[in-house]
């Protein structure tokens, strides 16, 4: 069974959000997805490298380069760091004109794990499946090294900065915040046994395993 397929994500638009693989559970959905792809965002990505860029608002342009590659990434040049915000085409656009649409839908600073503030994840109204992205590699690490938003984080748990995170901890945030439908506890290969007990620990429907090895399976 293919990635896509545990993840439920169907033809119409995907939302990832959490941390710990975002990005990379889009670019591998992308590449196993046989329709078009469309990647894009709510929030800033930046440019996927090797995918075409359209930043146009104009809906032909975005049917052209579909034309010519069957993955695209679209999004509005944001003026800073290169990178990319939400599209002026808008999502129900983009969902006309590919087969998926595929959203990253907040972000995490570049830390495994994160608590959201309120006004996150910005999830599209159109989206039909929203999947949770946890980093195991911040699991044991002290809260306030590996967690975006530390503070957030000790309110839902009830731990302190200095706690480790543990997969108690971490399910006890994510079971709190009720956000998506099925949960990908990845970067299993830096802790094999944690990641599994996170992922046992969780209220959605969960898989384990290393989007960059190649092996997600589903918790049994």
């Amino acid at each position: 069974m293919g990635l896509a397929e545990l993840l439920g994500a169907a033809r119409g638009v995907t939302s990832v959000i959490g941390s710990g693989g975002k990005t990379s559970l889009l670019a591998a959905l992308a590449r196993e997805l046989s329709g078009t792809v469309v990647l894009t965002t709510t929030t800033h990505i930046l440019p996927f490298a090797g995918v075409p860029l359209v930043t146009s608002a104009n809906a032909d342009d975005v049917r052209a380069a579909l034309a010519e590659s069957r993955v695209v990434c679209v999004g509005s040049q944001a003026e800073k760091n290169g990178k990319l915000v939400t599209p002026s085409l808008g999502i129900d656009a983009l969902a006309s004109l590919a087969d998926y649409v595929l959203v990253e839908a907040d972000g995490a600073r570049r830390l495994p794990l994160k608590a959201h503030a309120p006004w996150e994840p910005v999830i599209p109204a159109c989206s039909g499946r929203t999947v949770l992205v946890l980093g195991a590699s911040g699991l044991g690490r002290p809260v306030r090294e590996k967690v975006h938003r530390p503070e957030l984080f000790c309110e839902l748990t009830g731990c302190t900065p200095d706690d480790p995170a543990t997969p108690e901890l971490v399910a006890r945030a994510a079971n709190a915040e009720a956000l998506a439908d099925v949960a990908l506890v990845n970067q299993a290969e830096t802790a094999a046994g944690r990641a599994r007990e996170l992922a046992a620990l969780l209220a959605t429907p969960a898989l384990v395993g290393s989007i960059r090895l190649g092996s997600i399976e589903p918790v049994s």
